[in-house]
């Protein structure tokens, strides 16, 4: 079902359609931005989408005045700029990494505050596999990591707000890690410090020591400010630690209508 709402910024052709009853859904890519938004409100979609678009503007405005931002691996100090590069920049002097390792978290959490504003009491915002939210009914989401066996298999209930959400692998998907984990999923107070602390973990989860490894990246994640819980999957070993949502089995669609029939 579709509402018809279109949102003509950056030459988007989608349409809001109806998620469920009381829920709006959106998906849209600018350049290197694959965002799907879902919020209760058809109208603080247009404002969640209207927050990436001009951040990412402000963003790529900084980048060419100062193009160490694009490609440092370790934190850069920003004392002035847009708000997206002095967010991005804190968030990644907390886990120690590049600033461009939280780019994505943080265009999420900027939309999800956009959506807030605008009243908004559900607003959604996964971007690129990184996750920021708010809502007052609990959230299921999955884990996808390339084509291991528990990729869209297992998930979290998320149920607790506001939270980020970010997962990063050294083995599946484009992004840059100097780790081997297979994934590393971290659950923090926003998805800035969240994406930046799952590259900083999944970069020192490697070896031929697996629990060692494992325990390495724990010892990692909780050490970061504003990380609530990590869980992390490496060569058959899992490691949970800190405040983690519970965790929850995932029905593929077609699973559960072999069960109904």
């Amino acid at each position: 079902m579709q509402s018809g709402r279109r949102l003509p910024e950056e030459g988007n052709k989608q349409v809001i359609y109806v998620y469920n009853k009381s829920l709006f859904k959106y998906a849209f890519t600018i350049k290197e931005t694959n965002c799907s938004i879902i919020a209760d409100k058809s109208d603080a979609i247009k404002e969640g989408v209207s927050a990436i678009i001009a951040n990412r503007r402000q963003l790529e405005k900084y980048i060419e005045g100062h193009p160490s931002f694009l490609y440092s691996l370790q934190p850069i100090q920003v004392n002035e700029g847009p708000r997206i590069v002095r967010l991005m920049a804190s968030a990644s002097v907390k886990a120690n990494v590049g600033p461009m390792a939280t780019v994505a978290g943080v265009l999420a959490d900027l939309s999800v505050e956009a959506m807030t504003y605008s009243g908004a009491r559900v607003a959604i915002v996964e971007n690129g596999g990184e996750i920021s939210a708010i809502s007052n009914r609990p959230i299921d989401v999955a884990l996808l990591v390339g084509d291991h066996q528990l990729s869209g298999r297992l998930g979290f209930r998320l149920e607790e707000f506001p939270i980020g959400v970010a997962t990063s692998s050294g083995v599946f998907g484009h992004a840059l890690s100097l780790g081997e984990a297979d994934s590393v999923t971290i659950f923090s107070e926003n998805a800035g410090v969240a994406d930046a602390a799952a590259t900083a973990v999944c970069n020192i989860v490697k070896g031929d020591d697996y629990c060692k490894a494992v325990k390495s990246g724990i010892n990692c994640a909780l050490s970061i400010k504003g990380v609530r819980g990590v869980f992390i999957l490496y060569r058959g070993i899992t490691g949970i630690a800190g405040k983690t949502p519970n965790i929850i089995k995932i029905i593929k669609e077609e699973e559960h209508t072999q069960h109904q029939n």
